[in-house]
């Protein structure tokens, strides 16, 4: 696990707490030693039913012993999820429909906001959960950088180094409080080294996933993306140099919903809804699909005679609607009984589209931005599911065009 450590007199002169031990892989500054001995450890074979299996604590995000990211757009909603995580986490409560696999202490540390804007922002998802103070009580962990600073290693002429007291003071902390969960936000915070670096940063990443090992904590850090040009951001979008991402055995991207979606869901203000999506999970199944969040605003009931009550957004599980809710089985037999009748083409743009006869035989509008959506997700999923192909027909001039065709389908 390490070594015993006396306090460097650095530490002593920025009045950093000591810590028992030294990180393993870090040497100690006061024993002379140029470095660690390498050792290779011989392989003993043991019943992989025998082995503990890995301890998630929370969906397949967080989990003991391990470094997770989440990387995501500025002003999406990444730490306001974050905060409602950490209260489910330790209430125990699915308050995002996730039903934590143990309840444990988390600590939320932001780097950026201070501490009463936190304050406001836990408060109102509080309020919004009906969550009571005693329910979070010596739970809930909650620091601002600008009072608390947290640099894990800084840039020097000889590149980065490792402020070894400040990671052991780090792991004295959540060991003292019996943290599960510790979520620094954001990562640009955590550390004073060029994020451009993959040397450098590989340095941070390692330490802060030396922290999760050595105290069996969950460690996530929230990252900021690199522009993307309007495309959607993927976890590979992460600022900088991809050695954090290396580092993670879990990560997800956030993404604000886009207008495209907007318009197929009937969602007026698109700007209030984001998905989660993991684009890394080495310790976990495949994702297949999409986690989506709304938020929804507080008010906090603070107001005085001189300043207006402040509302706060708060992040709440959301179910995108069923596009082909409007669409039944009959409607399906319908057009095909009638797609022979006429010469129906696959694109919107000819005259003769199916989607106006699907429109038509369910009874939409497509001016309808909804509706439209409808129509086109039911001509996908039939062409899909068989009920109909694509085929082809002689133009007058006598040229092939494809048009759309009954298939062999026998579903109910």
């Amino acid at each position: 696990m390490g070594r015993p450590m006396p306090l460097p007199a650095e530490a002593e002169l920025v009045g950093l707490k000591a810590h028992p031990f030294v990180p393993e892989g870090v040497n100690d500054p006061a024993s002379g030693d140029e470095r660690l001995p390498i050792k290779a450890t011989p392989f003993h074979w043991r019943d992989p039913r025998t082995i503990p299996p890995r301890e998630w604590v929370y969906g397949w995000h967080y989990v003991r012993r391990f470094l997770s990211t989440t990387v995501a757009p500025g002003g999406v909603g990444k730490s306001s999820l974050t905060i409602v995580e950490a209260l489910a986490i330790c209430t125990g409560r699915p308050l995002l429909g996730v039903t934590p696999a143990e309840s444990c202490a988390v600590w939320l540390w932001n780097g950026e906001d201070p501490a009463e804007e936190l304050e406001r922002r836990v408060g109102a998802a509080m309020l919004h959960f009906s969550i009571r103070p005693e329910d979070v009580e010596g739970r809930l962990f909650l620091d601002s950088g600008r009072t608390s600073s947290i640099v894990i290693a800084e840039q020097t002429k000889s590149g980065a180094v490792v402020a070894v007291p400040v990671v052991a003071d780090l792991e004295a902390t959540i060991l003292e409080n019996k943290i599960g969960v510790a979520i620094l936000d954001p990562f640009v915070a955590a550390h004073r080294v060029s994020e451009n670096d993959n040397g450098m940063i590989e340095q941070v990443a390692k330490a802060l996933a030396g922290v999760a090992d050595r105290t069996r904590a969950a460690v996530e850090v929230v990252h900021h993306v690199r522009k993307t040009g309007g495309a959607e951001v993927t976890v590979e979008d992460g600022r900088g140099a991809s050695a954090l991402l290396n580092a993670a055995r879990c990560s997800r991207a956030i993404n604000q919903m886009s207008q495209e979606e907007a318009d197929k869901y009937g969602v007026e203000n698109r700007r209030l809804y984001f998905h989660a999506y993991d684009g890394k999970a080495n310790l976990a199944p495949p994702a297949d699909r999409r986690d989506w969040f709304g938020l929804v605003t507080v008010d906090l009931g603070n107001e005085t005679a001189a300043r207006p009550t402040d509302h706060v957004g708060v992040v709440g599980a959301w179910q995108p609607p069923d596009v082909l809710e409007k669409i039944t089985v009959e409607h399906l037999h319908e057009v095909r009984r009638r797609v022979g009748d006429v010469e129906y083409r696959k694109d919107p743009q000819a005259k003769e589209w199916i989607g106006k006869l699907v429109a038509e035989v369910a009874g939409l509008n497509l001016s309808d931005k909804r509706d439209m959506n409808t129509v086109k997700a039911a001509i996908a999923s039939w062409l899909k599911s068989g009920a109909l192909k694509p085929g082809e027909a002689k133009c007058p001039r006598g040229h092939l065009r494809p048009i759309i065709v009954r298939g062999e389908f026998n579903g109910g």
